[in-house]
Formats: C-alpha cells, structure tokens, sequence
C-alpha cells in the first residue's frame, strides 16, 4: 500500500514540520483545520510544501527518520528543487 512523507511549512522558509501518512488529502486536511493537537497547531504549520510517495508505510518512516535527522538548509534544498516558489501544494491533491 502506497504511502507518503511529507513537509509543512508556516510560511516560506518558517517553521517546518515532518509527516507520514497513508492518506496524504486526509492528513494535510486535518492539519489544516486544526485537528491534530501538537506541534502543527501549536506553531501554524499548515502548508503542504513538498511531498514524496513510498511503496509501503514502512519506506516511508524509514524515510521521515532520514529527512528528520537532515540539517535545515538541506530540508530547505529539498522543498526548493521542487517547489522554488514554495506553494501550497495542497489545492493540486484536491484537483
């Protein structure tokens, strides 16, 4: 089953946040609105601004471990070689 990794920012270059989901619409949903108490609520990080899908739920925590221990300015690379403008990607699931 596919599942995903994936980052949320405040606003570009502010506050980041690392995710796995199996359902990336549901997860960036409830972030959005405000339904995951923690972290994302607590600092407003609500942008989907890069994403990556796995094969199975386990590549991808192996893979949010990875990203998890990167430095910033290597997160900051990442989300930029995809998303130089950084959107809000969420809108793009939706369509």
């Amino acid at each position: 089953m596919p599942a995903f990794v994936y980052l949320l920012a405040s606003h570009r270059n502010g506050t980041l946040y690392v995710g796995v989901t199996n359902n990336l619409v549901r997860r960036v949903h409830e972030h959005r609105a405000g339904l995951v108490d923690g972290f994302t609520k607590d600092h407003g990080v609500k942008q989907l601004v890069w994403f990556e899908a796995t094969d199975s739920i386990v590549a991808a925590i192996r893979r949010e471990k990875q990203i998890k221990e990167w430095r910033r300015a290597w997160k900051l690379r990442l989300i930029e070689r995809g998303n130089p403008y950084w959107r809000d990607l969420y809108p793009d699931l939706l369509r």
